[in-house]
């Protein structure tokens, strides 16, 4: 059973399960619209626990939190592995979006990719392994590829890059034979991201696709405009709206592809319900952003306009330009006039710990990357020169 209604509206109390940093960007876009916002997240630093009204410090499949969250207008999510059987259940109470359905599907690599392929879309050649008896000869055709756990990686976590075979079973050993997929590694040409925010089949807008640019298995630079050929970017976005439909999401969704040879195919890698990394950009460069669009899309309300104002880059801030703890020097990127800064609030520093991002406007994304990687850059530097100098030691 599902719970329908007309326009929520301010200032409706609404919920969400995670208080990250994409939490926290959507407390600030729900609170800046005049609604008021209930977190559940078990860490009592959570970032976006600092913007929220309620914060529940509990388990995501915590009774009392669940039945407290059931009792918001609206509730939708931060991340994929939440408790999908948790969404299922608020549904039977409150507005949920994106469903627990379509969570579950982003959860599981070999459900996702059965789903794309049902909307009638290329992946890449994929085989799925169990057991150890799933590995033989046979694979070689997969092979060199990546072996990815099948549940819960992330940022380049549970993956292994294999050429062989033999390596191809020291890395399902390495990655505790769970069920993994075998990718095939494929001519790669430029990786994008469509943003696709959908109320229904006929309230269905999409972002500009970013051209994204991965450093260690994170992202490091997303690029808007993608310099590709507007038939490829076309037909990017043709393929985002077609994975939703198929889906009938609602919400705002990541759809991840490659670019692949010479002739520029696009296959799907992969989703994430909800807003993505690679959307920040839309912060300070669109129309509206995205975690607008998921205020507005658990409401009931129709998408708001996804314009491009100003070519711009989007880089990723990691916890690698904190040395030793030291709060990085932000004067380079502040007194930048064209450069937009946010810092996520997280206590706890590491490296490869995504920290904040900065995004640079310019006069086309090209030019906005140069600046972007000349400002990251002296970050990086600051920081190397601190630990080498300052304190003797090496990072």
């Amino acid at each position: 059973m599902s719970f329908s209604s007309s326009c929520i509206l301010p200032p409706a109390m609404l919920g969400i399960l995670g208080g990250g940093q994409l939490g926290a960007m959507f407390v600030i876009a729900a609170k800046t619209m005049g609604y008021q916002v209930t977190v559940l997240d078990p860490d009592p630093n959570a970032p976006a626990a600092q913007y929220a009204d309620v914060h529940l410090c509990a388990a995501f499949d915590d009774a009392a939190a669940l039945q407290t969250m059931a009792g918001c207008a609206a509730v939708t999510t931060e991340f994929e592995n939440v408790s999908a059987d948790s969404m299922r259940w608020l549904a039977q109470y409150t507005e949920v979006s994106p469903s627990g359905d379509c969570v579950a599907i982003a959860q599981d690599r070999q459900q996702e990719k059965d789903w794309i392929t049902r909307a009638g879309l290329a992946t890449v050649p994929f085989v799925v392994i169990c057991v150890d008896s799933d590995i033989n000869s046979n694979l070689e055709e997969f092979l060199p590829g990546i072996l990815k756990t099948a549940t819960l990686g992330y940022d380049g976590k549970g993956q292994i890059e294999v050429g062989t075979v033999d390596e191809l079973r020291t890395a399902f050993t390495q990655l505790q034979k769970v069920r993994c997929v075998l990718e095939k590694k494929v001519d790669l040409r430029a990786e994008i991201s469509v943003v696709v925010a959908r109320l229904d089949e006929q309230q269905t807008v999409c972002f500009p696709p970013a051209e994204n640019q991965h450093e260690n298995g994170i992202l490091a630079y997303s690029l808007v405009p993608a310099r590709l050929p507007q038939p490829v970017l076309q037909q990017a976005e043709y393929m985002a709206l077609k994975l939703a439909h198929a889906m009938d999401y609602k919400g705002v969704l990541a759809v991840e592809m490659f670019v692949v040879g010479n002739e520029m195919q696009l296959v799907v890698n992969e989703i994430a319900p909800r807003p993505h990394n690679s959307g920040h950009y839309t912060l300070d460069a669109c129309v509206s952003d995205q975690f607008q669009q998921q205020v507005r899309l658990m409401c009931g309300l129709p998408p708001a306009a996804t314009d491009l104002l100003q070519p711009c880059c989007m880089a990723n801030i990691l916890g690698d330009v904190w040395p030793a703890g030291r709060e990085p020097d932000w004067c380079t990127v502040l007194n930048h006039a064209t450069a937009c800064l946010h810092l996520y609030g997280k206590k706890q520093v590491r490296p490869g710990r995504k920290m904040g991002h900065f995004t640079v406007l310019a006069e086309d994304s090209a030019q906005a990357w140069q600046m972007a990687r000349s400002l990251h850059l002296h970050l990086q530097n600051d920081a190397q020169n601190f630990c080498s100098t300052a304190l003797n030691i090496s990072c």
